[in-house]
């Protein structure tokens, strides 16, 4: 069922009104996730034997608590064989999600099949936002929406990226949840009348999923096969890159142009000689994934859109909200003392310090626009990755409601860290200069919730298309005192996590460790 049909607009003031049933349903704890299928499987017959609840729509969310801890991404890979829609995401380190209803800690979520799903081509609206939030209750926090939403909805959508539409959310049929004490596997049905989605089928669809859901999970390595390239070919190559760069500087020297910085980016096609699994690259990439986020997504059909990216969009709690300035980049030293001088040296780059104030004054001014009061917190400082290292600030402040969340979303993207400034131009130029679609490369991807919604930028990403290999998404922000050769560099550097996993040392002829 998708939430935000076309024909619906004409209902927008229906809309605004949550469906009629929002519940959770928790069952009693069980040992294992085999246990935990069997009891959801139960439960469906018992419900499907019910009354409807009397309304004409709803969501309902049956959970069983899982005393033994499973992680998310194992159970994810556990249904390979599933061909349905997929999502997962997880928390940075250092700030785990929030506690469920059964007291312990949100690590991660993985989720198959779409109870509802919401998507369109054109961009993502106000009414799309009311169209996600009538299923969402603060009653219930767990029934959340995951997906993702395009860069830029007016620009040309390529091939490989048709499938998600301007923006791509569902709401998982079935979910498991990797607890920090524990697990929990779940089951959402979702119906609308109106939506021409009934109660029978609805609990008719979740059946036919739950049959195609294994009860078993296997760990799987968290490493990737040694794998030879057969192609590999950036866009725009070395020399167009140059091009477009000085290109860039001589717009933003002129002194009739507003311009300060623009994001430019680039797409590496590669193709391996063996399929990339995209679980196998997420589960590497969380070696690396110290405060950062993990994400999968991927519509019916599709390929898979991944990411590991250290930069925070906003987070909503309530009225309260954060988010963060992220610039300039310098790869990590190889010992304390390197890594130190590397730090200094981007902390007093006057080049870096342009590219970082544009950054935070900009989130600033976006937030002082919906917020009581602004804090910045630090106000400059250094975050450090296993290999990169950026100039960093947070940001936070109160909201006046929670209907100004949609304004915070439409406002903070894009980002100057992502686009450049000012966002008009930088976007005008980026069409102009740009011959690839970035889909869903710097968009927002995250998930709604009742009373709280994260969603980080989705850069460090990549899409693996089967039988195609994978398009390597990487952009640098370019200011007055740029250098094309090092922001290729820094290109090279920001797509390393993921181009080490295909370099082969051929006369090794065992897994090669993501470690």
């Amino acid at each position: 069922m998708n939430g935000c049909r076309e024909e619906q607009r004409r209902y927008s003031r229906a809309r605004k009104h949550p469906v009629g049933t929002v519940e959770t349903r928790t069952l009693e704890p069980v040992a294992s996730p085999a246990m935990a299928m069997y009891s959801l499987n139960m439960a469906v017959s018992e419900m499907k034997s019910e009354a409807p609840f009397g309304t004409s729509s709803g969501i309902v969310r049956v959970q069983v608590p899982i005393e033994e801890q499973v992680e998310a991404i194992d159970w994810l890979h556990s249904q390979n064989h599933v061909l349905l829609p997929r999502c997962y995401f997880f928390g940075r380190e250092k700030q785990k999600q929030s506690a469920c209803c059964i007291g312990e800690k949100l690590v991660s979520v993985a989720g198959v099949g779409s109870a509802v799903f919401f998507s369109q081509p054109h961009a993502f609206s106000y009414w799309d936002w009311i169209s996600i939030r009538r299923f969402l209750s603060e009653r219930c926090p767990l029934i959340r929406a995951y997906g993702a939403i395009r860069f830029n909805a007016k620009a040309k959508v390529s091939s490989e990226w048709l499938a998600f539409g301007s923006f791509y959310f569902m709401i998982p049929q079935v979910e498991f949840n990797e607890l920090e004490g524990g697990s929990m596997l779940t089951i959402t049905v979702a119906w609308d009348n109106d939506l021409s989605w009934s109660w029978e089928n609805a609990i008719n669809a979740l059946q036919e999923t739950l049959g195609k859901v294994s009860s078993s999970i296997v760990k799987f390595p968290k490493q990737t096969p040694p794998t030879l390239i057969l192609s590999s070919q950036n866009i725009p190559n070395k020399v167009d890159w140059d091009i477009a760069v000085n290109g860039a500087l001589q717009m933003i020297e002129r002194n009739d142009s507003l311009l300060t910085k623009v994001v430019l980016a680039r797409s590496t096609r590669v193709v391996p000689t063996v399929d990339i699994d995209p679980l196998a690259w997420l589960s590497c990439l969380k070696v690396e994934g110290d405060n950062a986020y993990q994400f999968l997504l991927q519509p019916p059909n599709a390929p898979t859109f991944i990411g590991n990216t250290p930069e925070q969009l906003f987070h909503r709690k309530s009225l309260c909200i954060t988010s963060e300035a992220l610039a300039g980049t310098r790869a990590r030293g190889a010992s304390q003392t390197l890594d130190r001088q590397i730090e200094l040296d981007l902390l007093t780059s006057p080049k870096d310090d342009i590219e970082f104030t544009i950054v935070r004054d900009t989130i600033r001014r976006k937030l002082e626009a919906v917020c009581e009061k602004v804090v910045i917190k630090p106000e400059k400082m250094i975050r450090k990755l296993p290999r990169i290292q950026h100039l960093f600030a947070q940001l936070s402040g109160r909201l006046r409601s929670e209907e100004d969340e949609f304004e915070i979303l439409s406002s903070l993207h894009p980002s100057p860290a992502v686009c450049g400034f000012p966002t008009k131009e930088a976007q005008l130029l980026i069409a102009e200069t740009e011959v690839f679609d970035r889909g869903m490369y710097a968009g927002p991807v995250g998930w709604f919730g009742g009373g709280e919604s994260e969603f980080a930028v989705g850069i460090r990403s990549a899409l693996v298309e089967k039988d195609l290999g994978a398009f390597i998404y990487a952009g640098t922000g370019i200011v007055e005192g740029s250098n094309p050769y090092l922001e290729w560099d820094e290109l090279e550097l920001k797509t390393s996590q993921f181009t080490k996993l295909l370099k082969l040392d051929l006369p090794q002829r065992q897994k090669v460790d993501c470690k």
